[in-house]
């Protein structure tokens, strides 16, 4: 897990690995000049290349997957980047987005709740940025929000940070390439 050492006044929150890790990164919040690259990290968030896609363009063309950023920057979207503070290539993302046009969809919870996307780029899994961008987004979201829920496909190895951070699974469900999900909720309120 990483931990925050400080955060600047523009609201950068300056993030270093524990241990012998030489990983730094920071985190911001999601502008309007991040979405081409929620649309990457929908891509890995849904694991679309085990379904045989190959790009971020198929998240975009993808109608059970595209309402996740399509239209982003209206009330509610909240999210946050990780990026190196060097070079500021991004290297992952975790949003929020109220889901409330279809209730029928597999992830809707309620209308209070809104749903998480997150992923990371393959090369940087499992050193820490994920769960930066987890806790910092759950940090900036928990007193305005009752909960947060997510769906994460049964054979994901996230599924165990999300339980980490106190999600609990209340349905199962099929998800849009005909497998098995788990719907997760994480109460505030």
């Amino acid at each position: 897990m990483c931990e925050k050492s400080h955060y600047n006044p523009v609201g950068i929150a300056q993030m270093n690995l524990p241990g012998n890790s030489k990983m730094h990164f920071s985190i911001r919040p999601v502008t309007q000049d991040d979405v081409p690259f929620l649309w990457d990290m929908l891509y890995y968030a849904a694991r679309m290349s085990e379904d045989g896609a190959t790009s971020s363009d198929a998240a975009r063309d993808d109608p059970h997957l595209n309402f996740f950023v399509k239209g982003w920057g209206r009330r509610g979207d909240r999210g946050v980047i990780a990026f190196e503070p060097q070079s500021l290539r991004k290297l992952g993302a975790a949003w929020i987005r109220f889901l409330t046009d279809d209730r029928s969809y597999y992830g809707y919870y309620d209308d209070q709740t809104p749903e998480l996307s997150i992923a990371v780029l393959p090369e940087v899994i499992g050193q820490g940025v994920g769960s930066a961008l987890l806790s910092d987004l759950i940090g900036k979201v928990r007193n305005e929000i009752p909960a947060i829920v997510l769906t994460v496909r049964n054979n994901n190895p996230a599924r165990k940070l999300y339980e980490r951070f106190g999600f609990v699974t209340v349905d199962e469900v099929t998800n849009r390439v005909g497998t098995r999900s788990s719907k997760m909720v994480l109460k505030f309120l």
